[in-house]
């Protein structure tokens, strides 16, 4: 590329390089004609098409999001920050956020997942939270394909790498395959800390005067204008854009933790605010920073601790170099915060200074490089209106098929051995999941779990997304993405207290695909209310496409619950022969998106049901069995079905079950929702019928057999658990090392 000096801003116009930064001709002319009055030069378009991007901007996504319900009486930050926090009493408060990293991760697979994990990381603690957990949420295409099989391998050590180096156990998380994956894997992360509410802190830039901190790692030309990158579609004829990927290090970065966190905690009366430098880099943390506190800033450029020569004012502004965090500091107290930094051996340097005028100015070498008004950079962003149209394959929605199965025995054994249901033991063990010595319950149950330290309190939290849902009812399917979230947490013995939110999309100037958008978002709120979990933080991830072929639609929800008291903490598991087996909720015909149709009919297809009332009322129902000390284990009913989770409460202690239940083979693998399964003790029976009423269906009883026999409608279902556990253990990792 030319250098930046040798392009006027006339070469920019006349040539439309601003197109090859994610610019439009309209938002180029607003910008020159309305804002500045004259032609931006290279440096100031560089900003622009930064802040500008969807990634930053959310031009496209706003007027969905302003149906997300945020209020509750627990928020005590809402979006707009680096991340939520709600209060858990005892004047502690919750924190947490979730983001994606598509498209670096289908890039750059080990690097775009770390690098996601650091970032979020950041996130939380740049509020005055200690990071106490993680999750993922990952989704790929077919594990037939070496592409697929080389990502997963990548993305998870990716993870597992920056995670386990940095010192934050990864408690949870969920992964699933389908084709529509293929070109483009969504692999959105979490981070969930805890803080006194006394504590928290705010990114803003104010007061004339006031110093602006650099701290961290040096900037190099790693991941300049990323942003922009995340917020434009694949193409297979096109070379990937590796330089758009930064390189992290979790070891800096735990240091980074460690000194904000001390600043942040023990210097509050003269740190004003502080802001990790995320997707578009200085500018996006320095403008948005000033732009919240109505200022400006003047940054000197040569000041910037830079790792490689000749960097221009474009580079240094738009690197994502990882492990930065920029502060605003009272004027005169400088060197108290430097000396943290010093102790911590990290780079922390003055690079400039608030002002009172409002405009963000930039220096470099003694010149000018940059003047334009702050809140261009975030308020003056134009915001697109989108048709609306639905899909034609939503305009007419026929029953999905009843499956015809000819021998149960071996439609269970293909369906635990399908790569989104069998055990992902061969993923979480290489997370260090309980470093910290905090975590209760680690993955391989519904939902994490944290103990809160100095209370007998925990956190419970996961993440969910079901695609193939929203894909056949974009409504119903974002209250089913809330309402999956919430029965996890609810069969953890907590209450689900708010969600976080990825928002995976395709292109929204395709109409169809921004009707899927907007619908889910409806049906995501609509749920939120209903059970009180407003949605707190977020990140919007659309273009998710590859030569115009785009993914499901693919809303991940990340949710926090609160146990009250440790001795309602409960596991999926069934601990003991002679427990009680028992089906919470009525089983019916629902296959339109189910695992089995998948396998069957190689697509999706048909009619979602889905009653909130009934959602609602059945997680209200588990709160009060578990409060009432009725059951010993529940596990809700999700992907496979029935079958699928009374076989899962059975692996860990290899017991066995004998039983009637009144339903067909086939609706052993229906997916109607609002279900769990639960473990009574023989002496608590009555004391659980009487409370559970009609909604509670007796399967039977565990035993030492080690077999599975229960009688169907239309037959029955025997077979020998252990061998069934080994496929469901075995599969994913066999399919991981067989070639396509």
């Amino acid at each position: 590329m030319e250098k930046p000096k040798t392009i006027t801003p006339q070469d920019i116009k006349d040539q439309k390089i601003y197109q090859d930064w994610g610019l439009t001709d309209f938002e180029y002319n607003l910008i020159s004609n309305d804002i500045l009055h004259r032609l931006p030069n290279y440096t100031e378009t560089g900003l622009y098409s930064g802040m500008w991007s969807e990634h930053c901007s959310y031009k496209n996504s706003k007027p969905v999001l302003r149906k997300f319900w945020s209020d509750g009486s627990r928020v005590l930050q809402g979006p707009g920050e680096g991340a939520g926090v709600l209060d858990i009493g005892d004047g502690q408060a919750v924190v947490f956020k979730a983001e994606s990293h598509n498209h670096p991760s289908y890039v750059e697979p080990y690097e775009g997942a770390a690098t996601g994990v650091g970032g979020i990381i950041r996130d939380i603690f740049s509020m005055g939270a200690k990071p106490v957990a993680s999750l993922d949420s990952l989704r790929f295409g077919e594990l037939t394909n070496d592409k697929n099989r080389f990502l997963l391998d990548k993305v998870v050590a990716g993870i597992a790498g920056y995670g386990n180096c940095i010192g934050v156990p990864t408690v949870g998380g969920e992964i699933s395959f389908d084709p529509c994956y293929d070109g483009n894997p969504l692999v959105n992360v979490m981070c969930v800390g805890l803080m006194d509410q006394a504590d928290i802190e705010a990114g803003r830039a104010s007061g004339a005067g006031n110093s602006i901190i650099y701290v961290g790692a040096k900037t190099g030309r790693d991941g300049i204008n990323g942003a922009t990158f995340a917020s434009s579609q694949f193409s297979t004829e096109e070379e990937s854009d590796r330089s758009a990927v930064q390189v992290g290090d979790p070891f800096m970065e735990k240091l980074l933790v460690d000194a904000c966190l001390e600043v942040t905690h023990n210097q509050k009366d003269i740190l004003v605010g502080i802001q990790d430098m995320g997707a578009a880099g200085l500018v996006s943390s320095s403008a948005e920073m000033a732009d919240k506190a109505n200022s400006g800033v003047d940054l000197d450029l040569d000041l910037v601790p830079q790792r490689e020569i000749g960097m221009t004012p474009y580079e240094i502004m738009l690197s994502e170099s990882q492990e930065r965090m920029l502060l605003c500091v009272k004027s005169g107290h400088e060197d108290e915060v430097l000396e943290v930094f010093e102790k911590h051996h990290l780079d922390a340097v003055v690079i400039g200074h608030v002002n009172d005028d409002k405009q963000y100015r930039l220096y470099q070498h003694g010149e000018l490089v940059c003047d334009i008004p702050t809140s261009s950079l975030v308020n003056d962003v134009p915001e697109y209106q989108h048709d609306v149209v639905k899909p034609d394959r939503l305009k007419k929605v026929d029953e999905a098929k009843t499956p015809v199965i000819n021998d149960v025995n071996d439609m269970v054994k293909t369906i635990i051995g399908q790569p989104t249901i069998a055990s992902k033991e061969s993923v979480y063990r290489q997370y260090d999941c309980r470093v910290q010595a905090n975590t209760v319950v680690q993955p391989g149950s519904d939902s994490g779990v944290i103990r809160v330290r100095g209370t007998n309190k925990s956190l419970a939290m996961t993440t969910d997304a079901n695609g193939r849902y929203i894909y056949l009812d974009p409504k119903l399917g974002g209250q089913i993405a809330v309402s999956e979230a919430a029965r996890n947490i609810v069969a953890s013995g907590a209450v689900p207290i708010g969600i976080t939110d990825c928002l995976n999309f395709g292109n929204p100037d395709d109409s169809e695909s921004y009707f899927e958008m907007d619908q889910s978002v409806e049906g995501i709120s609509k749920a939120c209310e209903k059970f009180d979990t407003p949605v707190i933080a977020g990140n919007v991830s659309l273009y998710n496409e590859t030569d115009n072929e785009a993914i499901y639609p693919t809303p991940m929800i990340g949710m926090v619950g609160l146990i009250e008291d440790n001795q309602y903490i409960t596991q999926s598991d069934i601990k003991a022969e002679g427990e009680l087996v028992y089906v919470i909720g009525d089983t019916n015909d629902d296959f339109a998106g189910s695992e089995i149709q998948k396998h069957l009919e190689g697509q999706i297809s048909g009619k979602i049901h889905f009653d909130l009332e009934e959602e609602f009322s059945n997680q209200r129902l588990i709160l009060d069995l578990i409060h009432n000390h009725l059951i010993e284990s529940a596990h809700d009913v999700s992907e496979g079905g029935i079958i699928v989770s009374i076989l899962e409460s059975l692996f860990e202690h290899n017991l066995g079950l004998k039983g009637e239940i009144d339903i067909t083979k086939a609706q052993l693998f229906s997916e109607t929702q609002s279900r769990y399964v639960v473990s009574v003790s023989q002496e608590d029976q009555a004391a659980f019928e009487k409370l559970a009423g009609k909604k509670a269906h007796l399967i039977g009883a565990t035993d030492d057999s080690q077999q599975i026999n229960l009688q169907l409608q239309d037959g029955q279902y025997v077979d020998d658990v252990t061998a069934l556990k080994t496929i469901w253990k075995e599969s994913l990792s066999c399919q991981m090392k067989s070639k396509a």
